[in-house]
């Protein structure tokens, strides 16, 4: 146990990726990716993947390695994360991963509840649902079929209940009586670093973002994914809001504009979720990095002393 995974969240735009690169430099070594969009070589303006330079800056791993057309999940992931990591702490003591995806981040530093395999095209007919009639019938299809994850799941988030529904329809079984079952432990301590701003300037660099991606091509990115837009992968801000705009249900402004609201809302889904860890070292985003650098040396070495 004198290995430490170093786990930078936070919101969306609000600056982990420079932050876990600072820390990587300043510990020599290398960086785990858990943002669960930035898998895709497809998705690289929407996803706000790291520039050319910055993965220069440091060893980034699990960036762009995967294609939309992959069946990837959750689980997927924190297999070969623990793999990766295993094989990282033979050569160094302290690992770097970041991201805003908690369900990712969660699987790494606390693992998974696992669930019975189901069939692919249970979640393609849900998503066909989604893109045909919203999320409300799929949200009260959730209440009938397990009133318990009903409760406490995020109803507006259409990946979680998607994902509900298929174990409850796949098994037979509601979703909640998967959960919380025994999970591994692990063999590395975990330091988790959050990063957060007051909600008027997480809006404000998110609006600046979306703009910045739609300069840079976002448009004729998302466009050229039109065709295989039932994808789970594509269920993705920035990307179901342009779909709607080429297919002439919305204009441009106004697709432009709902990606703005709904990353703000996932923005503040995310800080929920993160705020559940009592344990997080909570940094501000324009804090010095040098001073963010000690109190992160401070905090591993009492980790270790524990």
């Amino acid at each position: 146990m004198k290995k430490i995974l170093i786990s930078v969240i936070g919101p969306t735009a609000i600056g982990k990726t420079k932050l876990a690169i600072a820390l990587a430099q300043h510990f020599k070594t290398e960086i785990i990716s858990a943002d669960s969009r930035q898998f895709f070589k497809e998705m690289q303006i929407g996803t706000a993947v790291p520039s050319t330079e910055e993965l220069a800056a440091a060893p980034h791993h699990f960036i762009q390695h995967k294609s939309i057309f992959d069946t990837y999940s959750v689980g997927d992931f924190e297999k070969e994360a623990i793999h990766k990591l295993e094989e990282l702490f033979k050569q160094k003591d302290i690992i770097i991963m970041v991201g805003g995806s908690g369900l990712y981040v969660d699987s790494v530093t606390k693992g998974l509840d696992y669930f019975p395999a189901v069939d692919p095209k249970i979640r393609e007919e849900l998503n066909s649902v989604l893109e045909e009639k919203g999320i409300e019938p799929l949200q009260q299809q959730l209440k009938t079929l397990d009133p318990t994850y009903f409760k406490k799941v995020d109803i507006e988030n259409p990946h979680r209940i998607i994902r509900a529904l298929e174990i409850c329809i796949g098994s037979g079984k509601p979703y909640s009586s998967f959960l919380n079952k025994d999970k591994g432990n692990r063999p590395f301590k975990i330091l988790t670093v959050g990063i957060n701003a007051d909600r008027e300037i997480i809006y404000n660099r998110i609006n600046q973002r979306v703009d910045i991606m739609v300069e840079e091509g976002l448009v004729s990115e998302a466009k050229t994914l039109l065709q295989h837009k039932t994808l789970n992968a594509l269920q993705t801000v920035g990307y179901r809001e342009l779909f709607n705009y080429f297919e002439g249900e919305w204009t441009l402004d106004f697709a432009i504009s709902e990606i703005k609201k709904n990353t703000r809302r996932f923005a503040k889904r995310q800080l929920t979720w993160f705020k559940k860890n009592e344990n997080t070292v909570w940094v501000a985003f324009d804090g010095k990095i040098s001073d963010i650098k000690h109190l992160i040396e401070k905090q591993a070495t009492k980790l270790l002393n524990d």
